[in-house]
């Protein structure tokens, strides 16, 4: 008689806490906030917009505009075609933008909406007049994180605008989610070293911008379109985001498509780092580093000495996008701290390996290293390993309330407290955000 085998309990479902990433949509909104004359489009609901709005407001503390094609419950049935189209028509009367970037929404998404046949449509119905750029990216945030829609949305609009005419000496420069003031310290390296370099995305000033005599209906700054054309004639691409799948990659699209040399590293967090940079950009550039870094860098070594009794062997738990943890961890291997914990909502599959690559191996066996989690699975690796110390975004305020541990802010969002958008992570002019290690919650 055949005896039935005892199948394996399923664990109990357990609802996400306090997700450790952002919505896709809003990656894409920060990207298109990044080009000169742009307007980002949500298609979806209005709450979709005012949820990102509110994000990139807390952390920026600037004016942010985001259309939308407000769908309704009769649109969620039916399709929100009409509705794209009139929010087009909104946008262009009411903005004149050079580009319009069109991001979808997990509503949109689920219906099936065929955004491309719809923008063929509007496009077909202005034949005779002239349109702004329109451009799509499939952003639902079921499938995947705020990164996710912000590589998506840089690749999407290198394919659509990145044409080749002879070879130039520029470099495409793919920063990832940095603040601005790490934008500007980008750009000032590159100028230090001669060589002219475009930004995608360049939010460095749309985000971060003087106050205004008059109100802006689209703020001033951000990498224009025209430029942004000739990207498949630059002499190299450099690109900060070690975990980005190839075919998920503008870089790699530049280098297969336009046979631009396309080079990735880690977010130039640190001497390490930075010496990679530096290193990356003698090599395209003939020149040697110029004296101001080296001298920086002769400082911040000093500095690292002069920190070590306070830091050697402090164990410290990080969190936030993956590139970004990669990075702190290797600034604080670099330091003499013990990364404890690493951990992201992210789920590229690449944080581990690329982690045991850039740390101490003594270190990389013992760390607790978290893919796709949220903030409880953090909150339960970090009482067993007791860090001293956490670091990354606003969104661990609350883990650093129940561990009664500081948090050191880096990243985005940060939103409770007032100059996260001029925070300088990168580099080697001053020490870094991270060594921030007394008790206070700053």
């Amino acid at each position: 008689m055949r005896t039935l085998e005892a199948k394996p309990e399923k664990p109990a479902f357990a609802a996400t806490q306090n997700p450790c990433k952002l919505c896709a949509p809003l990656g894409a909104s920060l990207v298109f906030r990044g080009v000169e004359n742009t307007v980002g489009l949500l298609h979806g609901s209005q709450g979709c917009s005012t949820y990102i709005r509110r994000y990139m407001i807390s952390h920026f503390k600037e004016p942010v505009d985001i259309a939308s094609s407000n769908f309704s419950e009769e649109t969620a049935v039916f399709g929100g075609g009409e509705n794209l189209k009139t929010a087009l028509e909104n946008v262009i009367a009411q903005y004149h933008p050079q580009m319009i970037g069109v991001a979808s929404t997990c509503l949109s998404e689920t219906i099936g909406e065929d955004v491309e046949k719809i923008l063929r449509e509007f496009r077909a119905a202005h034949s005779t007049g002239t349109l702004p750029e329109l451009l799509n990216v499939s952003t639902p945030s079921y499938k995947g994180t705020h990164m996710d829609g912000f590589h998506a949305t840089v690749l999407a609009i290198t394919k659509h605008l990145a044409r080749r005419s002879g070879r130039q000496k520029t470099i495409s420069i793919f920063p990832g989610l940095i603040s601005p003031e790490d934008m500007r310290y980008l750009k000032q390296v590159t100028r230090d070293f001669d060589v002219a370099a475009v930004m995608l995305p360049d939010y460095s000033e749309t985000l971060d911008g003087g106050a205004w005599d008059t109100y802006h209906l689209i703020s001033p700054g951000g990498t224009p379109v025209a430029v942004l054309r000739e990207m498949g004639s630059h002499a190299a691409s450099l690109e900060f985001a070690t975990t980005l799948a190839p075919e998920k990659s503008a870089g790699a699209y530049l280098e297969q498509q336009f046979e631009v040399p396309h080079m990735r590293m880690d977010l130039p967090i640190g001497v390490t780092a930075s010496d990679r940079l530096f290193e990356t950009l003698s090599l395209i550039t003939g020149q040697a580093v110029p004296g101001v870094y080296q001298t920086a860098r002769g400082r911040l070594l000093d500095a690292y000495a002069d920190a070590h009794k306070h830091v050697f062997g402090v164990p410290v738990a990080i969190y936030g996008e993956e590139d970004w943890v990669i990075a702190l961890a290797g600034f604080a291997a670099e330091i003499g701290m013990v990364a404890v914990v690493c951990a992201s909502g992210g789920h590229s599959g690449q944080l581990r390996s690329r982690l045991l690559e850039r740390l101490p191996k003594t270190i990389a066996k013992t760390a607790e290293i978290l893919e796709d989690v949220d903030f409880s699975e953090i909150e339960e690796a970090a009482r067993k390993r007791q860090p001293e110390l956490l670091v990354g975004n606003s969104k661990g305020y609350a883990l650093a309330r129940k561990l009664d541990i500081p948090l050191v802010r880096v990243g985005f969002p940060v939103h409770d407290r007032i100059g996260g958008q001029r925070l300088l992570h990168l580099g080697v002019t001053r020490v870094p955000s991270v060594c921030l290690t007394s008790g206070s919650m700053l």
